[in-house]
């Protein structure tokens, strides 16, 4: 842009796309169509607002940002809002800084938002932190001359179980109604009324069920929408703010973490451009009491003689899993790393299984894979970052695929960026699923579950024949995603034969991008790390002799040390270690009941001559460990995660970390007592050892190349085939103690389109039973627009605990009875 400090006409020529003007004395060149108020900022002349939002549409509600403009010479009969006039040629602007005009006016616009708005900043929420109270004192009078009674409502009114609104506080600035309707596609918050009974509020058949809810809390300028959760908790400046990363999902969102004597007190959303925006879905915002949920483990135990777990000291817990697993070490051990890990932690669960523990049976799947996912992850994935493909290069996509992904219940933000690029550019965004979900519904230009669009956008696909209909994909889903186009597919891909090969070969043939989506967020930075049984750290085939010796001067291990055949996956190290063909195994952050066969997971663990097990709570798998070791969460550590993007996101500790280890230092200090040094002792030392090994270098391994597999068919007529993922907001372990977060989850219900419903007998509203010969579950029915034949279930939603009580998975056989 071109400045010149005086007001007198620039001669430089104005460039093209651009349009000159005059603010406050000064020449700027703008981009045509920019509104005024973002090129008063870009001069750093902030007008005072509040219902201007950069990533909002414009709406001129409040109309605090008023200011004097001329055109042609002429002033404009009146102020005008500078957050909904775009720039023009010749256009000659002044702000409260130059005009008296725009002064009065702002002063004006204050005295009125004043009228009813109550006094009460030392008991809000937003005292100290409040765009009102900050142009109260820059654009207000001194004093009042509203001498009658302010309205008064009755207060808080719950929009949610999260969200609490005080009535009386509101400007109606519309940022809360614009957000749900914009960027969420949520409209369930809405203005009420007219005139001067106008409010924010909600319909009493509509609650305010949004995964987003928590965005209209820091967005409001006042204290109008608060959190249950932190409502009268603390003071702004009180607050000791730690930028960090969320530990829910693989999307690297930046949020700021805020405690108050050494306990954290709420999450906001952080400004990142590149990832989140200013976005962060409620299970990142909310989901933080497991730091002090009556289940965390803050001390290590052994199991004695009596079979009891036992507190004991870190020297005492330490020398017995040292002994256990060296004892163990012949017999050979497995390293279920888990998904919950640092990048750096991941790294040190790969080292601790190559040096340590002698073996490449080490995996971080917490959940059902497949030797197909490994070899698509390391043709695919591993080593690539977000120069091949981000957010910026998604969101620009004119089309989008989404295979075995429910974006908004698996990568929210990821979900978000997708519906702003359908809202804002038009771009298509299909999805090879079962049903027109509300992601599928929200991410069409032409939002609604009966609009063409969203259902031109489902291609729908029995469960465990995905990849068939992958490879006879539509042709105007072809010609969309050639050129241009992005493939987004899900770990969920893994439990149908053949679906990673179809994406790869569509990627081919069509020239998109592929990215891979997981769930966890650790799961791509311990891909990296080299926790898994055929990749060492930097995607270096366990295969490859070079590589090995790569790795091994890397680590100061003789030649040959390192072990050359590929290691066993998750499951097929539960199964050695039930045969007996495993001594010992070393559990990091798994729960049995995401795995393919809970029962034999829990078998193995129960059977396994010695289970040591690195935990923050309880669990399935420290009832049957005779060793557990307590680690730390993120806010008593440092490290990274590496998103889905394959970007690096660090954060530093927001709470003391002294008394608390994290993974790292843990498998450094028991390898030490083993008389091996795994130089892992923080997260800065093992991190900065896998930056120096680097990536792999040489040409990628060959894309995976299995044949579609053969999806299962019903046998009788109470049979069905299951489709299943799990929904946000869950039973998952890092949402305990969130009963507000609980109340705007998705109800579980069991779903089947009427046809089916009509062969089985069921009525919607009333309950159904899907059974196998594990177990059963009761939901109430609900009808849509499945494939005839399939029943879907949330994989753990309230009482729909799908691979806990059924033993089953997508693609299953169950039966449905009323």
């Amino acid at each position: 842009m071109t400045l010149t400090q005086d007001s007198g006409t620039d001669a430089t020529p104005v460039p093209e796309g651009h349009v000159r003007l005059t603010i406050d004395g000064r020449v700027i060149d703008a981009p045509q169509g920019e509104l005024l108020i973002r090129t008063c900022e870009r001069l750093g002349i902030i007008v005072p607002r509040f219902c201007d939002h950069p990533l909002l549409d414009p709406a001129g509600a409040c109309r605090q940002c008023l200011v004097e403009v001329e055109m042609g010479g002429r002033p404009m009969p009146k102020p005008q809002a500078s957050c909904t006039m775009t720039v023009a040629d010749g256009m000659v602007v002044k702000t409260q800084h130059t005009s008296a005009v725009a002064e009065k006016a702002q002063a004006g616009v204050m005295e009125l938002l004043l009228i009813n708005h109550p006094l009460d900043c030392p008991i809000c929420d937003k005292g100290g932190e409040c765009p009102l109270q900050n142009q109260a004192m820059t654009s207000g009078r001194t004093d009042s001359r509203f001498e009658e009674t302010k309205r008064t409502f009755p207060k808080p009114l719950p929009i949610s179980s999260q969200v609490l609104l005080d009535r009386e506080r509101c400007v109606l600035c519309q940022r809360c109604t614009r957000f749900s309707e914009e960027i969420a596609g949520d409209p369930f918050i809405e203005l009420l009324e007219r005139g001067a009974q106008q409010q924010v509020g909600v319909a009493d058949d509509k609650p305010f069920q949004s995964y987003y809810s928590g965005n209209t809390i820091q967005i409001c300028p006042v204290g109008a929408l608060t959190s249950a959760a932190y409502r009268f908790r603390s003071r702004p400046f009180d607050l000791k703010s730690t930028p960090g990363v969320t530990e829910h999902d693989s999307s690297g969102a930046a949020i700021r973490v805020d405690t108050r004597r050494g306990t954290v007190l709420r999450r906001l959303a952080g400004n990142d451009p590149e990832v989140n925006e200013e976005w962060i879905d409620d299970r990142t915002r909310f989901a933080f009491r497991y730091l002090s949920s009556a289940g965390r483990i803050t001390r290590p135990m052994v199991r004695g003689a009596d079979g009891v777990l036992a507190e004991t000291s870190w020297t005492d817990a330490l020398a017995v899993a040292a002994q256990g697993l060296a004892a163990a070490r012949e017999g050979g051990i497995g390293v279920l790393a888990g998904g919950r890990l640092t990048v750096e932690d991941a790294y040190a669960y790969g080292k601790f299984a190559r040096v340590a523990a002698g073996t490449n049976d080490v995996d971080f799947r917490a959940r059902p894979h497949s030797a197909e996912e490994l070899d698509f992850l390391a043709s695919h994935v591993v080593g690539q970052g977000p120069e091949t493909l981000s957010y910026t290069r998604l969101e620009a996509a004119p089309a989008v695929l989404c295979v075995a992904l429910e974006p908004e219940e698996e990568a929210p933000v990821v979900f978000l960026r997708l519906r702003k690029a359908a809202r804002k550019h038009g771009q298509r965004v299909f999805h090879l699923g079962q049903w027109t979900t509300p992601a599928v519904e929200r991410t069409s230009p032409e939002t609604g579950a009966a609009s063409p669009a969203a259902k031109d956008n489902l291609v729908p696909a029995v469960p465990g024949a995905e990849a068939a209909v992958l490879a006879e994909l539509p042709a105007h889903v072809v010609e969309a995603l050639t050129g241009g186009g992005v493939i987004l597919v899900g770990e969920r891909a893994a439990e149908v034969p053949g679906l990673y090969s179809a994406v790869a070969a569509l990627g081919a043939r069509t020239g998109a991008a592929v990215g891979w989506v997981p769930r966890r967020a650790g799961d791509r930075g311990a891909l990296e790390a080299g926790a898994v049984p055929n990749l060492l750290p930097g995607g270096r085939p366990v295969a490859d002799a070079a590589a090995r010796a790569e790795v091994e001067t890397a680590w100061g291990l003789a030649a040959g040390s390192l072990p050359a055949t590929p290691g066993r996956g998750t499951a097929e190290i539960l199964t050695a270690a039930a045969d007996g063909e495993l001594a010992a195994l070393v559990v990091g952050g798994l729960d049995p009941y995401d795995l393919a066969d809970p029962a034999a997971a829990i078998t193995a663990l129960r059977e396994v001559g010695f289970l040591v097990s690195l935990e923050m709570h309880t669990s399935a798998v420290t009832e049957l460990a005779d060793v557990v070791l307590p680690v730390a969460p993120d806010a008593h550590r440092g490290g990274s995660y590496v998103n889905w993007e394959g970007r690096r996101r660090g954060f530093e500790p927001a709470l003391d970390a002294s008394g608390v280890l994290p993974d790292c230092r843990v498998l450094d200090t028991l390898a030490v007592e083993m008389d091996v040094d795994l130089f892992t002792q923080t997260p800065a030392a093992a991190g900065g050892e896998l930056d120096r090994l680097g990536r792999r270098s040489g040409a990628a391994p060959a894309a995976p190349t299995a044949a579609p597999g053969e999806p299962k068919r019903p046998t009788s007529p109470g049979q069905a085939v299951l489709a299943t993922w799990r929904q946000l907001i869950d039973r998952a372990s890092l949402s305990v103690d969130e009963p507000a977060l609980a109340g705007t989850a998705r109800p579980a219900l069991v779903r089947v389109n009427a046809a089916t419903a009509e062969r089985l007998g069921l009525t919607e509203g009333a309950p159904a039973t899907v059974r196998t010969a594990r177990g059963m579950i009761t939901l109430p029915v609900a009808l849509t627009d499945l494939p005839d034949g399939v029943v879907w279930l949330p994989g753990n939603s309230g009482d729909s605990r799908v691979r806990a009580l059924l033993g089953a998975g997508h693609g299953d056989l169950v039966e449905v009875t009323a």
